[in-house]
């Protein structure tokens, strides 16, 4: 009968996980930037980086960490501005960039970023994002029993990890492809804006949020 609890967590869990995942935030705009500036490969480590970035937000809730953050303004408030600095800074860059030119051949010219970076971007898009702190804190000590054995809850852990790994893996090949990022791409300098802009404010509305 034991089984069935830690399975019935596990449902809620991975339901509320999918809206997550569904619902766009920094770590879209992210996939999004990556797929038409630089190509799949780069949001490929991007994404691979969204998802490892999870691992933060899992190993200090397993920790008891997460609760300590949850119980201090002063912790939880410097999150939140290194969250809203992280964006902001890559969505001035954006903005600053002179967009992605044609070649001869009408292919997009696709500027070369190292995979090390890619992969960095989308960790610490992740790791410092409030947002995903809030949503792990609440799954961890709201739905998720005390009860449940550490192993069960590390597996919890690496499903959420795989989940938003495998999701932002798939918008990546979608958002790479080649119609799909030359309709993105066509806009040239304005593409950049518009991301810069979002990721802006994004980084505003967290940095504002209470």
């Amino acid at each position: 009968m034991q089984w069935f609890i830690y399975l019935n967590e596990f449902l809620v869990l991975a339901v509320a996980m999918f809206f997550a995942l569904l619902s766009p935030g920094p770590d879209f705009a992210m996939i999004v930037k990556q797929s038409v500036s630089y190509g799949r490969r780069a949001s490929i480590f991007t994404s691979i980086g969204i998802g490892l970035g999870i691992s933060v937000h899992i190993v200090y809730t397993l920790l008891g960490i997460g609760l300590i953050i949850s119980k201090s303004i002063l912790l939880f408030n410097i999150i939140k501005y290194l969250g809203a600095a992280y964006l902001i800074y890559i969505g001035y860059k954006s903005l600053k960039s002179k967009g992605i030119n044609l070649q001869t051949n009408e292919e997009k010219k696709v500027e070369k970023i190292s995979d090390i970076k890619s992969f960095y971007l989308g960790f610490l898009c992740n790791a410092l994002n409030p947002k995903a702190t809030l949503f792990f804190l609440s799954m961890f000590t709201v739905i998720i029993s005390p009860n449940t054995p550490l192993d069960v809850q590390a597996f919890y852990g690496l499903f959420c990890i795989l989940a938003t790994t495998c999701w932002f893996l798939f918008l990546s090949l979608i958002l790479s492809h080649l119609r799909v990022k030359n309709f993105l791409s066509s806009f040239g300098k304005w593409f950049d804006r518009t991301i810069g802009i979002v990721l802006i404010s994004l980084g505003i509305k967290v940095a504002l949020s209470k």
